[in-house]
């Protein structure tokens, strides 16, 4: 990928490689990745008015007062996709949702993204995110349908022949490499057929729709191998979870705000930490999440330190100096636009109100006293506790959004029909 095309640019790209079918993706108010698939003549026509869809199909977009949406292609974000015919290729764009008479459409998660990353520019600074994302893998039956038999019995850092997914992991890598992507490491991880990628950081709008390109080549380059991949929080009862661990950074004109000001990131990172309860609707959103908390190194406890990796949070210390912050309680069944968004508003409070973290608690998990682990507040135990404290947040509230508003209102929907 060529971070920065130009709609000319985008458009010369088309004409000169060949290519015949464009994809115009956006997400669900859940985060489920969709598209519509349009022809190369016309793209222009989709940069300047918008191609529109049957949003009533789409959840949290089905709207009786905004009747017919439109995607608006971003050019900056075209992308080919490898794994399609290099004859004929695919490309595809990111798209802005926008209503028929072309004015912002309020329950857009990609704008309210970058709307919130306004913020932070406004406040003198830009936050870059990493990703670490867990996956397993599954055996398919006779008809490419998922079975629940994991694709191998290895464990954390196998090597063939117990780790079977390592050419898959290959395979996904490259691709994302080719796509403009910085796979830095990946390997088999602690359950059965469970899998990990860890990304370099990228500005945060850029992370958000990196996660969403890399469970598309995931799950695609899988499917290709006659494998399924599963991001969901808990498959296998009794074994390690599928979690999303995020490290944040901030940064003023390229340099991290830990070597300028650490109090700002300090104080960013509290603000989280002090609104966590309030937000974690947005990055665990299904019943299955709240089963992970807790088990198998998942964190359940409100707590942070910065060495061991077992916390809801890790402030590290490299060489005497913080390295931006960790936040391991997200599972991949998220929002990104909407999660990194709450995330970073939860934060701009922090340095608003001048927040300070409270002592690390850098004791192991399990040598932590029965005593003192009573005294540590607990992240929500059940995806209706999560919903109650999120209906409660007076900082949600405060963020006056129709977006947060409404995502509370489908999650109410969700978890009724999941009772």
């Amino acid at each position: 990928m060529m971070a920065g095309y130009t709609k000319e640019e985008a458009l010369e790209y088309v004409r000169e490689n060949d290519v015949k079918f464009i994809r115009l993706a956006f997400c669900d108010i859940f985060g489920r990745h969709k598209n519509v698939s349009i022809m190369p003549e016309e793209l222009e026509k989709a940069f300047d008015v918008g191609v529109g869809f049957d949003s009533f199909f789409i959840d949290g977009l089905n709207d009786p007062e905004y009747q017919d949406l439109l995607l608006i292609p971003d050019p900056a974000t075209l992308n080919t996709l490898p794994w399609r015919p290099q004859q004929g290729g695919v490309i595809r764009f990111y798209c802005d949702v926008v209503t028929g008479d072309g004015k912002t459409y309020p329950y857009d998660a990609r704008k309210f993204l970058r709307d919130t990353l306004k913020e932070c520019k406004a406040a003198g600074f830009s936050v870059r995110a990493a990703i670490r994302s867990e996956f397993y893998l599954f055996k398919t039956d006779e008809n490419g349908n998922p079975t629940d038999i994991p694709w191998d019995n290895g464990s954390s850092y196998d090597i063939a022949p117990l780790d079977r997914g390592e050419n898959i992991r290959r395979e996904i890598c490259l691709c994302l490499e080719e796509m403009g992507l910085h796979p830095t490491t990946s390997s088999h991880e602690a359950g059965p057929g469970k899998n990990e990628i860890d990304f370099l950081g990228d500005d945060a709008m850029r992370s958000a729709e990196h996660f969403i390109t890399y469970k598309n080549v995931v799950t695609s380059i899988s499917a290709g191998n006659g494998v399924y991949a599963s991001f969901s929080p808990k498959p296998i009862k009794g074994k390690s979870g599928n979690g999303l661990h995020l490290k944040f950074k901030l940064q003023q004109a390229g340099v991290d705000m830990d070597e300028i000001d650490p109090s700002v990131t300090s104080q960013f990172c509290a603000g989280i930490f002090n609104r966590i309860k309030d937000i974690t609707l947005f990055l665990n959103t299904t019943k299955e999440s709240y089963l992970r908390f807790g088990e198998n190194e998942a964190p359940k406890y409100i707590a942070w330190a910065s060495e061991n990796k077992y916390r809801l949070f890790r402030v590290p210390v490299t060489r005497g100096k913080r390295d931006g912050f960790t936040l391991r309680s997200p599972d991949s069944e998220i929002n990104p636009y909407l999660a990194y968004a709450v995330i970073i508003k939860a934060g701009l409070a922090g340095i608003k109100n001048k927040e300070e973290l409270p002592a690390p608690t850098e004791e192991p998990m399990g040598q932590l006293s029965p005593e003192y682990a009573m005294d540590l507040d607990r992240l929500p135990g059940t995806l209706a506790e999560a919903l109650s404290c999120a209906k409660n947040s007076n900082f949600l509230k405060e963020i006056q959004s129709p977006l947060v508003e409404r995502f509370i209102e489908e999650m109410e929907k969700r978890e009724a029909k999941e009772e």
